[in-house]
């Protein structure tokens, strides 16, 4: 037996840059142990795969330890495949996500824009413990559905941040995005998912659900630019509507294999 396989950078138009994905399209569900093993062999952020359905595609996400509820990069990646080399044929791609629900992916050119729901923030006191893991104080903290939100004051802040791994971990959330406002785009941000096996996500597509509803309201901009600027760095483009968030990135294909089960 064997599967079709791809490799693709996300939030970026250079090869070896923004965050790499792989895309796993299906014809039919492995158990999930396999595909575990699958996103634990690959050794990337996420693992995609996908399985064709009636009303679309349905899709799931494993980083190398665990499944997750929503990956930005890895749908921005499998929309990039299913464009430009499953045959979809169409301009826009219908997600759908046990975890997340409906996913909408649309392109334009050779942008693509991600459709995601929007999260929700709470603002928490910030307590020593929250911020730890961190040498720099932040000047707020928000809680999100899955995510810590600390917001400091500057870009250098965002890019000087020696971020403690241990103590992050330490955190009952998914992980911690930090960001500030930008110097040549609007914000600028980082995100730390060690509780994922990931100490650092180079793109994080599902962090701007939480980035752009806070950056919207203090800036009072409705379209903004944003740069994760972790080692790979990454560029998006960001929209609030309503309750949803459009996000929107370029990719570019690094590999395509195959992989044996037998």
């Amino acid at each position: 037996m064997a599967s079709r396989i791809y490799q693709v950078d996300a939030f970026t138009d250079t090869l070896f840059g923004g965050n790499p994905a792989a895309v796993c399209p299906l014809d039919s569900w492995p158990s999930d142990a396999l595909m575990q093993n699958i996103a634990q062999e690959n050794n990337l952020s996420e693992t995609a795969f996908y399985l064709k359905d009636s009303n679309g595609y349905h899709i799931r996400w494993f980083t190398p330890e665990v499944e997750v509820d929503l990956c930005g990069h890895a749908t921005l990646a499998a929309a990039y495949v299913l464009f430009n080399h499953e045959k979809h044929d169409k301009d826009i791609i219908h997600f759908h996500s046990a975890r997340s629900g409906d996913l909408k992916v649309t392109r334009r050119a050779d942008w693509l824009t991600l459709d995601f729901p929007a999260d929700e923030l709470i603002e928490l006191k910030l307590t020593d413990k929250l911020y730890k893991g961190f040498n720099i104080k932040p000047k707020s903290v928000y809680k999100g559905k899955t995510d810590y939100l600390f917001v400091f004051e500057t870009e250098s802040d965002i890019i000087n941040l020696k971020p403690d791994f241990i103590e992050i971990g330490k955190l009952d959330c998914r992980g911690i995005i930090v960001t500030a406002r930008g110097t040549a785009t609007d914000f600028v941000s980082r995100f730390f998912t060690p509780q994922c096996g990931i100490n650092e996500d180079p793109v994080t597509g599902s962090a701007h659900t939480t980035l752009t509803p806070y950056w919207t309201k203090v800036l009072n901009k409705s379209q903004l630019t944003a740069k994760q600027v972790s080692a790979r760095g990454g560029y998006l483009k960001c929209k609030l509507l309503d309750d949803r968030v459009k996000i929107s990135g370029q990719a570019k294909l690094y590999m395509v294999g195959e992989i044996s089960f037998s």
